[in-house]
């Protein structure tokens, strides 16, 4: 089991991270200043350190140099995160904006302990976690996908990844556009410097061009020093701006200047100066539609989208979903200690047949309250909680065994010489679906729904969302 240090002065933010931890099994110890942690603890024998950024006394950057090697991962305000930055040129592994999502906070921690785990080098590189983040690492892309449209995306991935040209990955919320960024970064010439990855939707727009290009002592009310921005922090590195298109038009004029003259100047200067930043970009919204109605700045969407990846949504991933669901339940059944944790013959049917519309994120949550709320080892369509409607999986789902063939038909319906049970069934179910429930045709041909659901998947006999039987 992990040990975390917690090191926040705030009680209640403190307890609730705590609680947070505790109940995904790490365990936990806290202190409210790096004083107390020096004095309660030796800092090196955690396997991460936890801290706020301000903190009473010496600030939570100091603890990098007492965890002689430990990550430590800062929490900053949003009016502080360019204070975050420098604590990663300092040393800190991530940082995470408070308040902070709880899955954002388990996913950035998991995967701070997962990278220390398989190499203590990793742990220190810097970067921001996914929102989507893919289960285990698969090859040197990194994400899990077998089907065509991700073969496809891989190869793209390799011939682009050498390159310094400008990408837009686009796809649908929840797709993993992130670990898109971080395999671009990975199989690039700038590996070993520092990606810095931004949601533009998460800054305040009053925020975002001090937080993006920095700015300058008196550049406006509450500018008591000077700051370094994002854009300068990525300097020889990556900048990835995830949900770009919600990035004000005046930060978008800002920006294009750094794509065509790789220069930046902070807000309230004169001065400009030059940068090496390569630029990717990721959206769920389509930039050329909101270019021409003026939401979105052509000249910046042209400059952008040089090389455009599409992130394919889950549902269009055949296969995959399964083998990306079984590693989130592996995880899942490590982090609980539950035993092995494994998928009943429907909960698999419903993972494969249901749309997912929050893509993997989603994937990812159903699986976490699964796995928490199961009775036993398998886990049931039901414990998934995911609003699907398949045939026979709903409130009259019964779990009995599917006879070998259709029997105990009343004798109106009994099969004439010319047609074999299968046959018959296939003949009943087309001839009676538009105006009976499934419960009545399960009845009337003596089976469970569950069976009446599983003998349309292998005959292959789609069910109509328009019987209006009650």
């Amino acid at each position: 089991m992990s040990h975390i240090l917690i090191v926040e002065d705030e009680t209640i933010i403190r307890s609730a991270l705590r609680r947070l931890l505790e109940r995904n099994q790490y365990e936990v110890s806290e202190a409210g200043s790096v004083q107390e942690a020096q004095e309660r603890y030796s800092i090196p024998s955690f396997d991460l350190v936890v801290s706020d950024l301000r903190l009473p006394g010496a600030p939570g950057t100091e603890l990098i140099r007492h965890a002689e090697g430990t990550p430590v991962l800062i929490m900053t305000s949003y009016a502080s995160l360019r204070s975050a930055v420098d604590s990663m040129k300092m040393g800190a592994v991530d940082y995470i904006a408070k308040p902070f999502d709880h899955d954002e906070m388990l996913q950035t921690v998991a995967r701070i302990l997962r990278d220390r785990q398989a190499s203590p080098a990793a742990a220190g590189r810097s970067t921001i976690s996914a929102a989507a983040e893919a289960p285990e690492a698969k090859g040197e892309i990194g994400i899990i996908g077998d089907c065509l449209p991700m073969r496809d995306l891989f190869g793209k991935i390799r011939k682009v990844a050498p390159t310094d040209s400008n990408v837009l990955i686009q796809g649908e919320s929840g797709t993993g556009k992130e670990l898109v960024a971080r395999a671009l970064h990975n199989l690039s010439r700038r590996a070993k410097a520092t990606i810095i990855s931004v949601n533009c939707a998460a800054i305040p727009e009053t925020l975002i061009e001090s937080e993006l290009f920095g700015h300058e002592k008196g550049a406006f009310t509450g500018a008591t020093t000077g700051r370094t921005g994002l854009v300068e922090a990525a300097d020889g590195g990556t900048l990835f701006l995830d949900e770009i298109g919600e990035l004000p038009l005046e930060a978008q004029a800002r920006l294009l200047r750094v794509l065509q003259e790789g220069e930046i100047r902070r807000v309230g200067s004169v001065q400009s100066q030059k940068v090496d930043v390569r630029l990717i970009a990721a959206t769920h919204r389509d930039l050329k539609t909101l270019a021409k109605t003026g939401q979105f700045r052509e000249d910046l969407y042209y400059r952008l989208n040089v090389i455009a990846l599409r992130l394919p949504p889950l549902r269009e991933r055949g296969m995959d979903v399964l083998e990306i669901a079984r590693a989130f339940l592996q995880r899942q059944s490590a982090r609980l200690a539950n035993g092995e944790l494994r998928f009943s013959r429907d909960a698999e049917q419903a993972i494969r047949h249901y749309s997912w519309p929050g893509n993997v994120r989603e994937l990812e949550n159903a699986i976490e309250r699964a796995a928490i709320l199961c009775e036993g080892p398998e886990i049931s369509a039901e414990s998934l909680g995911i609003d699907i409607e398949l045939e026979g999986i709903d409130d009259d789902f019964i779990d009995e065994p599917c006879p070998p063939a259709a029997t105990g038909v009343g004798n109106s319906h009994e099969p004439t010489e010319d047609l074999s049970l299968e046959d018959y069934f296939q003949h009943f179910v087309l001839e009676h679906q538009d105006h009976m429930t499934e419960t009545e045709l399960a009845r009337k041909l003596g089976i469970s729904r569950k069976c009446l659901w599983e003998r349309r998947q292998r005959l292959g006999i789609p069910r109509r969302k328009s019987a209006t039987a009650g």
